[in-house]
């Protein structure tokens, strides 16, 4: 089956595959699976950002969990960051400045919860709606997490993907 024969089947009907999923996602630009990821993000079929987020937080690593807690700082003011999620984002980020590199696991990423980084991507979204296309990216560096999303937000994805394809 060709590339264009499994994504066109996402436009018709979509389905629950994990495996078209991996395909597609090995052959396509990133910048295509990162608009994917955040059509799922924005989509009214699958569980609110916040949720979302907190999946994908759940099943990274510490590298993808800190590369996460940046990718929602940048789109939160500095006035924000203490007061959200308990402080959590504001402790992971303090003492750090955009000229740092980028955050390492042993910088608190793993000390942020599962329900913290929820409440953190909803602040994000409704700081800046751009961070669900920033966090569509990232996790287009690792699709082996995203499939924690689920089939349908999977489906969405790839839908996504198709249609892009097509122009």
């Amino acid at each position: 089956m060709s590339l264009m024969d499994v994504l066109n089947s996402y436009i018709a009907r979509p389905t629950d595959t994990h495996q078209d999923f991996d395909e597609v996602a090995a052959q396509v630009p990133a910048d295509a699976l990162g608009n994917g990821i955040a059509e799922a993000f924005r989509s009214d079929r699958t569980p609110d950002f916040g949720q979302m987020t907190a999946s994908l937080f759940g099943q990274s690593d510490p590298q993808q969990k800190a590369g996460l807690l940046a990718q929602l700082a940048g789109a939160i003011g500095p006035g924000i960051l203490a007061t959200i999620a308990g402080g959590a984002l504001g402790r992971f980020m303090q003492g750090r400045t955009a000229a740092v590199s980028a955050p390492t696991p042993e910088s608190g990423a793993t000390q942020v919860s599962d329900a913290q980084v929820r409440e953190i991507a909803e602040a994000a979204r409704q700081s800046d709606p751009g961070v669900l296309d920033r966090v569509g990216a990232y996790y287009a560096q690792h699709p082996d997490v995203v499939k924690v999303l689920g089939g349908t937000a999977l489906a969405i994805a790839l839908g996504q993907i198709a249609q892009r394809m097509k122009r």
